[in-house]
């Protein structure tokens, strides 16, 4: 049976690990070439990618990298702009000037500079799909979580201006939502805020769960199933969205 991305190639950044590499996983199992994008540690055991490109989205280089990908690319069909940072909770009276810097670096203008890079291959597809990594905290917030909150904000607003400017060569630009899901690195802050007192990751989850409609938190394969969609045809009427994957979190 046909896969949804058959015959089409797609760029992936953060493929090495967590929601970038179950995406990427998603786009190979529906016939995509999947170009993976990452840091170089996290693209050891990166996949079966057709190639692994090692960027920094903090370093400047980045930008250079990027385009020579793109050049040597041409034409592309889905980007998937996943790469991203969590920093650590801080309330306003401890915001830390550099840190703000390092994380609306990664975070926003790692997916700005990933529509940059590959516009011209998108809209040299005639079905170009840009999917870029937003959060629920793109559309609500957390107390200590303030500067991952506006760095989502950030995005979501990215998202809807970029459909509107490339919506003019025919690429769809949209986002995902995700709320808490269980990848390697929410279990490592869980843990980390169990060791400083926090409750047992086992507690934490539980009660992440019962605040769903579905009574479970979501998974990494939720989220690649939802940017499966954003990629394909099936959401060929789609663009400017951000579509939530949190199982109906209250």
């Amino acid at each position: 049976m046909a896969g949804a991305l058959d015959g089409r190639t797609a760029v992936v950044t953060g493929a090495g690990r967590g929601l970038g590499r179950a995406i990427a996983g998603r786009f190979v199992a529906e016939g995509a070439t999947v170009h993976a994008v990452d840091l170089e540690e996290a693209l050891v055991d990166a996949g079966p990618f057709a190639s692994c490109t090692a960027v920094d989205l903090a370093d400047p280089a980045a930008e250079t990298t990027l385009t020579g990908l793109a050049d040597r690319l041409g034409t592309v069909d889905a980007v998937a702009a996943i790469a991203g940072v969590v920093p650590p909770w801080r309330g306003v009276a401890a915001l830390d000037g550099a840190e703000w810097q390092k994380v609306f670096t990664i975070n926003v203008w790692g997916c700005a500079v990933t529509l940059k890079a590959f516009a011209h291959g998108l809209a040299a597809s005639g079905r170009g799909s840009a999917v870029l990594m937003a959060s629920i905290n793109g559309y609500r917030a957390h107390p200590d979580q303030i500067l991952y909150s506006a760095s989502k904000h950030a995005v979501v607003g990215l998202t809807r201006a970029a459909a509107l400017d490339l919506g003019r060569t025919g690429v769809r630009v949209n986002a995902l939502a995700p709320g808490p899901i269980a990848t390697d690195a929410l279990k490592g802050r869980v843990a980390a805020r169990h060791a400083s007192g926090g409750p047992a990751p086992d507690t934490a989850f539980a009660a992440l769960a019962q605040e769903t409609a579905l009574q479970r938190i979501a998974t990494e394969e939720d989220v690649a199933k939802a940017a499966l969609y954003l990629a394909s045809d099936l959401a060929s009427g789609t663009t400017g969205a951000v579509i939530p994957v949190e199982c109906g979190l209250a």
